[in-house]
């Protein structure tokens, strides 16, 4: 059953208020999904911080930005390659020290169907490392800036987190046996998810005010596919890309700046598009998976991200 939350148009940024005096950070600010993410919260007078791998192209967006809402645009970026434990550490202190206060730190970048095994330099596959350990650590060492401003973390998953296997494999979290792009990303993308709800039931547990919310874009016309997937796997989506099961970037971003704005949503809940096949259409609360919030498969996860990332999460 559609969510009708929002009407029949679903959620749009014409239900975002002003947002002058309010900060976001967003992780891969400066291409699909979380350019348009970011471009409109600046329209509505936000101060944006992008965290981004590519210099040249975090620069040449800043500067698109710029020219289209005025050089006084509160836009700007700090380097920090998820892949790198060592690079988010580096990249946490810096905002640390530069960003006073975090209404939302939003978790966009992912990179998707790495067509053979590739290990981070910290020895994680490539995509649970950079989807998940990533953002981990990242999360875990701004968490006490987002209390401080009883901000929000938004989780930005995929619908494939239902296309693969239903749990963590565990035993060969790096998939040296078996290894598959989809599967693999699939499991990234769970993993993600089962971070968030188990941090938002260590967050009640300890009476904090964060608020977690968990998204997808649906099926957007983004370079995601074409910067990491496979030659086929390009093939596919070039040709998806022209029909109407996938809608554009700015679409796309619809769903992330909700969990980051919006009141009153609910926590334990994926939100993102309720058309066709939960791909494309209005943005609303979707389907939720209930092996996405298996306690004891999310407990064990956190302890192994924990000492995967080395770092403790002091609640």
């Amino acid at each position: 059953m559609p969510d009708t939350t929002f009407g029949p148009q679903g959620w749009t940024p014409e239900r975002l208020g002003p947002q002058t005096g309010k900060s976001y950070v967003i992780t891969g600010g400066n291409a699909g999904v979380g350019f348009q993410a970011s471009r409109i919260l600046l329209s509505k007078g936000a101060k944006v911080v992008m965290l981004n791998r590519n210099p040249e192209k975090s620069t040449a967006a800043i500067g698109a930005l710029k020219q289209e809402f005025g050089p006084a645009a509160d836009i700007s970026f700090v380097s920090m390659d998820l892949s790198e434990l060592a690079s988010v550490r580096a990249a946490a202190k810096e905002i640390l020290q530069t960003v006073p206060r975090i209404d939302a730190l939003i978790c966009n970048a992912a990179i998707a169907q790495v067509p053979r095994q590739k290990l981070t330099v910290d020895g994680f596959e490539s995509q649970l490392g950079t989807n998940h350990f990533g953002h981990f650590l990242l999360c875990g060492m701004l968490f006490d800036r987002i209390e401080k401003t009883k901000g929000r973390i938004v989780v930005v998953s995929s619908l494939g987190y239902n296309m693969g296997l239903k749990t963590i494999q565990f035993d060969d979290l790096n998939w040296d046996k078996n290894y598959s792009a989809n599967p693999a990303y699939s499991q990234s993308k769970l993993a993600q998810m089962m971070f968030a709800y188990e941090l938002q039931d260590r967050i009640a547990a300890a009476g904090k005010t964060v608020e977690v919310y968990v998204c997808h874009p649906g099926s957007s016309a983004t370079s995601l596919i074409s910067t990491s997937g496979g030659v086929l796997t390009r093939a596919i989506w070039w040709l998806m890309t022209k029909s109407p099961m996938v809608q554009t970037a700015e679409q796309g971003a619809f769903p992330e700046l909700m969990c980051a704005t919006e009141p009153n949503l609910q926590q334990r809940a994926l939100y993102g598009p309720t058309g066709r096949m939960e791909f494309v259409g209005a943005v609303g609360k979707g389907t939720l998976h209930a092996h996405a919030y298996d306690k004891p498969v999310m407990v064990k996860l956190w302890d192994v991200s924990e000492k995967a990332t080395g770092f403790s999460w002091a609640m």
